[in-house]
């Protein structure tokens, strides 16, 4: 699999955890974690439960913020175990996997949430897709290395036929001609359609309702590149600078 695949744990509660999930990771052969305010890290229980994979952990990168973490990314995947207020496109670890597969060279982030309650509603708008593992109704809780076990192994598999077939199948998806727009370039694209929809009145700052979570489902769905977003901003600020003359 040729993209750039970065598995990121969100203010993981137990060290031991971060090492099982560094565990799994090796198992799969892959190998970029990064850790947002993991509350003990680096820890001897996470050497212990990492059992060979401390390479892994050795090589970590810790960040304050899930933005942090997730700026050069140009493809971020949130796991979420239920239902939200807003619905958001969601595939499961197979549909995934075929997304992923499709990506090319791109930097994806597939980012896994705290073991008590996940990711936060602002964290999972941060997010192009949600993943949901469709587990046992009646006994749904997965531990966190479980979690990415699962996801990062229907990534291998999808990763181990493509290049079995690479000479016979199809090209799977479009040969863009720009690259894709990294999550730190949506942001300030969200910022700015933000301030401009406040300026022109259509936006009551005090009574936002759900209007910017919608509004960045619908972008994070279209998965814009970069030439897109720059010219979406220039809408904005000639919009901007009509409202100044």
């Amino acid at each position: 699999m040729s993209a750039e695949i970065r598995i990121v744990l969100v203010n993981t509660s137990h060290p031991g955890n971060i090492g099982g999930v560094a565990r799994a990771m090796k198992n799969m052969k892959f190998s970029e974690l990064h850790l947002v305010e993991p509350k003990k890290f680096p820890h001897i229980e996470a050497d212990n439960r990492a059992s060979g994979a401390t390479d892994i952990l050795e090589h970590a990168v810790v960040h304050e913020t899930l933005e942090q973490a997730i700026a050069d990314c140009h493809l971020v995947v949130g796991t979420s175990a239920r239902g939200r207020h807003i619905p958001w496109p969601v595939v499961d670890p197979r549909e995934l996997s075929s997304i992923v597969s499709s990506a090319g060279d791109k930097k994806i982030a597939v980012v896994f949430g705290r073991e008590d309650r996940g990711l936060t509603n602002e964290e999972l708008h941060l997010c192009h897709h949600h993943v949901h593992i469709p587990s046992n109704p009646d006994f749904s809780s997965l531990n966190l290395a479980a979690a990415v076990q699962v996801i990062t192994y229907e990534l291998r598999m999808a990763g181990l036929y493509r290049e079995q077939a690479e000479e016979h199948k199809p090209q799977w998806g479009t040969d863009w001609d720009i690259d894709l727009a990294e999550s730190a370039d949506l942001e300030r694209l969200f910022a700015h359609l933000e301030e401009t929809l406040i300026d022109i009145d259509f936006l009551d700052p005090e009574n936002p309702r759900q209007l910017m979570a919608r509004l960045r489902r619908l972008y994070l769905r279209s998965v814009p590149d970069k030439v897109e977003v720059n010219i979406l901003r220039g809408i904005l600020t000639a919009m901007q600078k009509q409202l100044k003359d």
